[in-house]
């Protein structure tokens, strides 16, 4: 029977969260960044609106590396505190930055929690994962997931390029998930699209898992494929490899780009 989860593990789970983390980072690197000024003040340095945020950006985006923040966010961090400073100066009404949020939110839902941003693949992948594909077998349908699909194009095109195929995708931030679901209704498709989150998932009802995550999650889906996938089924990773055991094989969709990195288990 599973225990309820308590709400001090909730706060440490938040606490870890890369958003939150980032913005405590923020708030940390302020005091600090009075401490430089009035010392640069002392010395008779010109201290102005400049000074203040290139030294809070600096601040925090030193802070986000030392603590092991992905590289995105040390590029946030160090253009954080300009952005703000335009933002002011320009006097943009409130419900812009309420509509910017709302956008933002629904389209990098799941990056607060899984460090996972949006990352679309292109058609020359797509087609390479159709190409090692096994092919049809009589009296076996051919389970295929793709797991954060996104607008859901490499789904979309693989059921119509394998009708005996059952393709599906899972999305955990609301607007790319709605915005796939609604191309498979118009094209009449029969590819399926579930919000919610991989984890969630038993990889052992597919023959077939696509990954297009980020260096952050990849451990972590190591260890559920390595205890959920069946003999015969594939693990495809788009860009990003898995330390834990080299793949068995490594195509590119074009040359010079990314790998396709695969497991056969």
């Amino acid at each position: 029977m599973n225990r309820p989860s308590r709400p001090d593990s909730y706060l440490r789970r938040l606490a870890r969260a890369p958003a939150v983390r980032a913005l405590l980072i923020q708030c940390g690197a302020a005091p600090l960044t009075l401490a430089i000024l009035y010392v640069m003040a002392s010395f008779r340095f010109d201290v102005d609106g400049r000074s203040l945020v290139l030294v809070q950006g600096l601040l925090a985006a030193g802070l986000s590396w030392k603590l092991g923040l992905a590289v995105w966010w040390r590029a946030i961090q160090l253009l954080f505190p300009a952005a703000l400073l335009a933002a002011l100066a320009l006097q943009l009404p409130p419900w812009l930055f309420l509509a910017a949020f709302l956008i933002l939110l629904g389209l990098y839902w799941s990056t607060f929690r899984t460090q996972v941003p949006y990352y679309p693949s292109r058609p020359a992948v797509w087609v390479a994962v159709r190409q090692v594909l096994p092919p049809p077998a009589a009296g076996k349908r051919l389970r295929v997931i793709d797991i954060g699909s996104g607008l859901g194009g490499l789904v979309l095109y693989l059921a119509r390029q394998r009708p005996d195929a059952e393709c599906s995708g899972i999305e955990l931030a609301p607007l790319p998930w709605l915005a796939s679901r609604l191309r498979a209704a118009l094209s009449g498709s029969h590819a399926r699209f579930t919000l919610g989150d991989y984890e969630q998932l038993d990889f052992a009802l597919y023959e077939l898992v696509f990954a297009y995550l980020s260096p952050a999650a990849m451990d972590g889906l190591w260890r559920k494929a390595v205890a959920e996938m069946q003999p015969g089924a594939m693990l495809i990773s788009y860009e990003f490899a898995i330390h834990a055991r080299a793949p068995d094989q490594t195509i590119h969709a074009t040359e010079g780009g990314a790998a396709l990195y695969i497991w056969y288990f």
